[in-house]
């Protein structure tokens, strides 16, 4: 539950790899292309990418940018022209992106400075720390084209011959338990992983998630529209040539690539779509291990768990059963080839990012420019940053932090929480709707929020992480078994309250339900984001914004569903929960009008916990913003109120625009609305908007007081 989605596990990190040729930025970002005034630059405009170079420090931009803006637009119409016009005219899309925003532009900025990090840290320098030897070695082996060039598939050929010799079903679970470790993706027909319990969040249990896809959703396997037709057409076209890397024939390929979009499909047949999975209810099914393997008898599961160095387990959450349930009868209907077949397909499409040129350019061919519209694969010193700091996240994190976070800058986050949480508990106090008992229980969990800033208190141990100069795929698959074997390693044990799910160099921020915490690194609290040197009217806007969007999410429709220790149960009184939906139903409706790209409109239940994220965190930050200045006297700048500098701040943390390509992905993937409605849909439900620009009635940015969406 984000503000912005540019957060990566490791494994998501190294799929993206595989198919932009990065890894960071490549499956969930934002906007959707808007309707844009003369000014502004049309969302497909691209422009060369210009020369970069490594940065000794980050670059500043104020948080409140007047060349940003759009003067000639009238706010009133459209506030995210008349605040980021400028910015779309002056920042098309770079080459080598799916979407552009200020978000990833800064997250490029970073990226520039990690690189100039790791490239000192990649000499062979004695007075490295091991860390530093880790990731400076990592990194050298990543930035070795002529290595990988050399290598070719030799780093899988193991993996590869492995999978050649399955002559018995028997074999499989061994098998996979090594591709997974190898890959650490859900790809591979399933992921098994730990996570907390959904009724007691102080325990860490398996879990067995529905897995096996290659496309972005369930919903590409079935749509019917000329354009998904024919984007399957190319997906076949393209395992099809991977078959063809990998020394087949092509009519032996054409046939394997049928075979392996068969397989795929019935997967996504059984799969839950992405709006029942945000529902916490459908993805908790605890069951003991005799339950699992009843639905998959001829896969041996203590045996994989064995494989994967595991002692077998006695309880598992299996978040879809009814997936679990085909899978079973798909491993016993395919013949071996087929299943060989398929894994050698995961194989090497995920791992294509760590071998010879020729993989890493077919699959950006399909997943970066038929998929979503790049024209260009990312340059390599980009995709290795992005390794290490998936791979590596924390020690990469140690020295952003050390240069670039200072306890006063923690001590001003921190202010600006407490006082979007005193807001929100005089939101809870003051609502006509919600009733004493459940009020009581809204405060109880409002108050057992944690806040997390800039950095965790421990450091992660990368000791056990094995790192050298010359083996690029080894160093990335090694990385990937030790992530996995670090989430498996925490079932049955004590958990840990003080991990972190970013790494703290991310531009991003989210909240935890389980752990009922607010997340916000160091790396998202930087200008343009968070400006010290401005006034707080942009950076409450901006920052108290996600702050309070954050803190939002633990009272939407998903994240209200668990109580102050993060347990799945339900708090509310029956009345309560109605008044609620009825609420939240406004919300739905208004979104669902907007148009993404073509005649796509917003799937609102899947955007409605972002949406309610984004309204209820700016009424909060504007409360809180108005208790900072109750007893300062302010006075215009560059033209605007302090009221005005407050909503064209909050507007610019999402300039952006998008591929039209991306833009579809967007509207079936993304839980977050295109970035132009992200700020005028909650800006024309706030009347301190319509009275800070003085609108009239009749303008698109005004609505009656009755038609207003108003949840907290």
């Amino acid at each position: 539950m984000t503000r912005h989605p540019l957060a990566r596990t490791a494994a998501a990190a190294l799929v993206a790899a595989a198919s932009l040729g990065a890894c960071a930025t490549a499956t969930s970002q934002d906007p959707a292309p808007s309707a844009a005034s003369a000014a502004a630059a049309p969302a497909t405009g691209t422009e060369p990418v210009a020369t970069e170079g490594p940065l000794d420090r980050l670059p500043y931009t104020p948080s409140l940018d007047t060349a940003a803006m759009d003067r000639g637009a009238d706010p009133c119409e459209d506030l995210y022209q008349y605040a980021c016009g400028g910015w779309m005219a002056a920042n098309p899309i770079p080459p080598d992106q799916a979407r552009w925003s200020v978000y990833a532009k800064m997250a490029n900025e970073n990226q520039r400075y990690l690189w100039g990090v790791l490239d000192k840290l990649s000499a062979a320098d004695p007075a490295r720390s091991a860390n530093q030897a880790r990731m400076g070695d990592y990194f050298a082996a990543c930035m070795d084209e002529g290595a990988a060039d050399q290598h070719a598939l030799a780093p899988l050929r193991p993996l590869l011959s492995r999978i050649d010799a399955l002559k018995d079903r028997r074999e499989l679970p061994a098998l996979l338990a090594a591709l997974q470790l190898a890959t650490n993706n859900e790809r591979l027909l399933f992921r098994f992983t730990s996570g907390q319990d959904l009724k007691d969040s102080t325990k860490v249990i398996a879990f067995a998630y529905a897995g096996g896809l290659s496309l972005p959703d369930r919903e590409y396997y079935f749509k019917t529209d000329e354009k998904s037709r024919l984007l399957r057409d190319q997906f076949v076209a393209h395992v099809a040539r991977s078959f063809e890397l990998l020394g087949d024939a092509p009519a032996a390929a054409q046939a394997q690539a049928r075979r392996v979009m068969a397989l795929e499909t019935a997967l996504a047949q059984a799969s839950l779509g992405r709006v029942d999975k945000r529902d916490p209810y459908k993805s908790f099914h605890p069951m003991k291990a005799a339950g699992l393997q009843a639905m998959t008898p001829g896969f041996d599961w203590a045996a994989y768990q064995r494989a994967l160095g595991l002692d077998p387990v006695k309880t598992f959450n299996v978040t879809e059963p009814a997936f679990f349930k085909a899978l079973g009868k798909e491993l016993a209907r395919r013949d071996l080839g087929e299943l060989r077949d398929y894994l050698r397909w995961q194989l090497v499409s995920s791992q294509s990012a760590t071998l010879s040129a020729d993989w890493v350019r077919t699959n950006f061919e399909f997943f970066g420019q038929t998929l979503q519209g790049v024209p260009q694969l990312k340059a390599r010193w980009k995709r290795c940053v992005e390794l290490v700091d998936a791979q590596m996240g924390e020690a990469l994190g140690q020295e952003f932090v050390a240069r670039n976070f200072s306890p006063e800058l923690k001590d001003k986050t921190l202010t600006m929480t407490r006082q979007i949480e005193d807001a929100m508990a005089a939101r809870i106090r003051s609502l006509s709707w919600m009733s004493e008992a459940t009020r009581q229980r809204a405060t109880e969990k409002l108050h057992a929020i944690v806040n997390k800033v800039g950095y965790p208190d421990r450091w992660r141990d990368y000791g056990a992480l094995t790192v050298t100069r010359e083996d690029f795929a080894g160093n990335v698959m090694r990385g990937n078994a030790f992530e996995l074997q670090r989430q498996l390693a925490k079932i049955g044990k004590p958990l840990d309250r003080g991990e972190w799910g970013m790494t703290p160099q991310t531009v991003n921020a989210y909240y935890d339900a389980q752990m009922n915490d607010i997340n916000f690194p160091a790396g998202v609290l930087q200008p343009p984001l968070f400006d010290q040197k401005m006034d707080d009217a942009p950076n409450y806007g901006n920052t108290g914004g996600t702050i309070g969007h954050e803190l939002i999410h633990g009272f939407d429709d998903e994240g209200r569903q668990f109580d102050a220790k993060g347990n799945l149960r339900d708090w509310w009184t029956k009345k309560d929960g109605k008044a609620f939906e009825q609420r939240a139903a406004c919300v739905t409706k208004q979104y669902a009008q907007y148009v993404v790209v073509d005649d796509i409109r917003i799937n609102s239940k899947l955007t409605l916990g972002e949406d309610l994220a984004d309204l209820g965190g700016l009424v909060l930050a504007y409360a809180a913003w108005k208790a900072q200045v109750a007893d300062m006297t302010l006075t215009p700048r560059d033209g605007l109120t302090p009221e005005q500098r407050f909503f064209v701040g909050f507007a610019q943390w999402d300039c952006s625009q998008v591929r039209p390509e991306y833009a579809r992905v967007h509207a079936l993937t993304d839980p977050h609305s295109p970035g132009r409605y992200r700020i005028n849909g909650v800006a024309v439900n706030m009347p301190e908007f319509e009275k800070a620009f003085n609108c009239k009635p009749g303008q698109k940015m005004v609505k009656p007081d009755a038609e207003r969406c108003k949840v907290w």
